[in-house]
């Protein structure tokens, strides 16, 4: 059977980087950009209220401007080796890294006594509960604006494939934007970053499934399995429902 094609509306760079790792598994991958990631102008707090900096995207350091420089002085705690590798650029000191969200880097704060943590992060950034005694406060140095679905994007969707979503915000966009051009939800197979993800997406898709981890290689290996099935079976909707 002919593989479903598989979709990828991350915004630039994610986008390119998972339409590469999807192409390099002979997935049968197109992409375009949903979001366009922009600046936005913010003021932070003084950095000698705080003992750590946490960072959950390289978006933030490709877009946070010269008012970063600030904090250089702040142990850096950030989710994923690109988001190091901008932080080391930008001439932070990585304390640690950590993956599948920020929330888990939590327990590590705690771990080396950082009591007052400054996160740095973009207008949709995921709740956080710190642990005991440590305070976490929220800055947002960058913004997603929505782009529109493409000619090519919609004409695909039409013809059924599978669509891979990284956050709530893509999610909750990319469903807007079918019912806008009319695609019918049922022939589109979703695949989420998480179960959060997958529940802001909403119903009446074919099926929707979410990684067995909060990372590209997860969520590539289960769009991969996806996108050799006409349907994937029950969905996490349908189990949730059950539930």
């Amino acid at each position: 059977m002919k593989p479903r094609p598989l979709l990828v509306f991350r915004p630039e760079p994610g986008n390119a980087a998972t339409l590469a790792a999807a192409k390099a598994l002979a997935l049968p991958a197109y992409g375009e950009p949903l979001f366009r990631i922009v600046p936005r102008a913010w003021e932070g707090p003084a950095a000698t209220g705080f003992d750590a900096l946490l960072i959950g995207s390289a978006n933030v350091l490709r877009h946070g401007g010269a008012k970063l420089g600030a904090y250089a002085s702040l142990p850096a705690y950030v989710v994923g080796e690109a988001t190091a590798d901008a932080a080391r650029h930008g001439g932070f000191q990585v304390k640690a890294i950590g993956s599948g969200g920020l929330q888990n880097l939590t327990a590590q704060l705690a771990r080396d006594g950082r009591r007052r943590v400054l996160r740095l992060a973009g207008d949709e950034h995921v709740p956080l509960s710190p642990e005991p005694g440590t305070v976490v406060e929220t800055v947002v140095v960058y913004q997603a604006e929505p782009l529109a679905l493409s000619e090519a994007g919609a004409r695909l969707l039409g013809e059924g494939a599978v669509v891979l979503l990284h956050s709530a915000a893509a999610a909750r966009h990319f469903a807007s934007e079918c019912g806008r051009l009319r695609i019918a939800c049922d022939n589109i197979d979703l695949a989420c970053l998480g179960p959060r993800i997958a529940e802001a997406a909403g119903s009446g898709w074919a099926s929707v499934a979410s990684a067995a981890r909060p990372d590209d290689g997860a969520l590539l290996a289960l769009a991969a399995r996806m996108c050799q099935t006409a349907r994937f079976g029950e969905t996490d909707a349908k189990k949730r429902n059950a539930g």
